[in-house]
């Protein structure tokens, strides 16, 4: 296997768009755990319907308690510009769970319309037609 097939292989394994996340999350898979690992702070200022509230620095320590071992684990942070879902994810992976990265991250979540819970409830923005198709259109990927 070329180097390339195996980058992007890999790739694959460990992201996933955050289409795909909404997709698991409206079917209820099952084993599917969404992780915000940001702050308290942020988590108020809204987040993914259905997620576990777990900051990376609190992963070892209650993750075990929290969620199953043989979940398929999805974090995120802010957006592309932060790390916090991969350092989020090695710890995960650390522990043994299967986990992948939400590339993207809430930021993206939100401006591509999907749902997002504040203490308000449930809100959607408007798509940004800068990240993502607008409704009816696909990106044909």
């Amino acid at each position: 296997m070329s180097a390339a097939v195996a980058h992007f292989t890999a790739r694959l394994t460990f992201e996933t768009h955050v289409a795909d996340v909404a997709a698991d999350v409206a079917a209820a898979t099952p084993d599917f755990v969404v992780v915000d690992s940001r702050s308290r702070e942020s988590w108020d200022q809204g987040h993914i319907e259905g997620a576990v509230h777990l900051p990376t620095a609190e992963i070892a320590a209650r993750a075990p308690a929290l969620i199953p071992k043989n979940s398929l684990v999805v974090t995120y942070c802010w957006g592309p510009g932060c790390n916090g879902a991969t350092r989020a994810a090695l710890e995960f992976a650390k522990l043994g769970y299967q986990v992948k990265e939400m590339i993207g991250g809430f930021e993206y979540w939100a401006r591509e319309g999907f749902p997002v819970e504040t203490a308000s409830g449930i809100t959607r923005r408007e798509v940004d037609a800068l990240t993502a198709p607008v409704r009816g259109i696909t990106c044909g990927c």
